[in-house]
């Protein structure tokens, strides 16, 4: 009897640590929200290349509320993944979560987004939106001239892009003082924003040159609010993000240009680097820069 006990729990044993053997860690793809194609893109690539390295892999769509994320995090950490492919709401509120995953030892690499922290994520992966927007405030200046009055769509208040792109945008055309800017107002990286803000500019404002839009979505927002009102032709738009629409209206000559992102760049090497940390490796860049480049109608066939 005691024998056959003990070949029983040889058994269990052995089947436990054959489980266990062949349990794969769990990657949770993060995304500020999938109410925009690019970040959907971003998402499902990042499923795709953690699912190519053997990992199961989900999507969390934090519909740009930091209570989601937040809700995300916890849920997340008490269920036991094991890495984070992480796409912000907030450069500062988000920092919180990604610490409390970092508590938990769950590493998180930032895609696309950044947060103002050197110490909580394991890596960023950031497209250079600076450099990339100082090459569209120098098409904006070819186009427009050096004088003329212009409207600036922002993105989100919390996220750090609206900035870098605002500021490569204006180290440029700042330079030309017959530039003037008649409005500035935040389009949250929304396309149904970004148009009803237009329409009520375009009512206080019988003179527009053009619009730099601080990503692709609103540039579209735009350009359909421009549309309605018969000035889609007399107003020069400019966009930012690589969006497969906009390039289409840039071959035809309805959108002037816009700055190429690589999403599928970013969630390749987020993916990669949890790989890689789940295989031992644990010093890891924590800004990594992934250029970006120019489209415009003479280059748009490149892409």
């Amino acid at each position: 009897m005691r024998n056959v006990i003990l070949v029983l729990l040889g058994l269990i044993t052995v089947a436990c640590t054959s489980k266990k053997e062949v349990e794969k860690p769990k990657v949770a793809v993060v995304i500020s929200t999938l109410n925009n194609p690019w970040f959907v893109v971003l998402a499902e690539s990042a499923v795709a290349n953690a699912n190519r390295l053997g990992y199961e892999a989900k999507i969390f769509d934090s519909q740009n509320n930091p209570a989601n994320e937040s809700n995300h995090f916890e849920n997340l950490i008490a269920s036991g993944y094991d890495a984070i492919l992480f796409n912000p709401t907030d450069a500062d509120g988000s920092i919180s979560n990604i610490l409390k995953a970092k508590k938990a030892g769950v590493p998180v690499f930032c895609m696309d987004r950044e947060v103002n922290s050197n110490e909580a994520a394991t890596s960023q992966i950031l497209s250079d939106n600076y450099s990339g927007c100082i090459a569209i405030g120098v098409e904006f200046v070819k186009t427009i001239g050096e004088k003329g009055k212009y409207v600036e769509i922002l993105g989100l208040a919390g996220d750090n892009n609206t900035y870098a792109r605002s500021n490569g945008f204006h180290t440029v055309v700042d330079q030309f003082p017959g530039l003037e800017m008649i409005a500035q107002q935040n389009g949250d990286f929304d396309r149904n924003k970004a148009m009803e803000v237009m329409e009520t500019i375009l009512q206080a404002n019988d003179s527009i040159d053009a619009v730099f839009c601080g990503n692709d979505s609103m540039a579209l927002g735009v350009y359909q609010a421009l549309k309605s009102a018969g000035k889609s032709e007399q107003i020069k738009v400019f966009g930012f993000d690589g969006n497969d629409e906009v390039v289409e209206k840039i071959k035809a000559g309805e959108i002037v240009a816009t700055g190429m992102q690589y999403p599928k760049v970013m969630a390749k090497t987020a993916a990669e680097y949890a790989d890689q940390y789940f295989q031992g490796k644990r010093n890891f860049p924590q800004h990594v820069p992934v250029a970006v480049d120019l489209v415009t109608m003479e280059t748009s066939k490149n892409f």
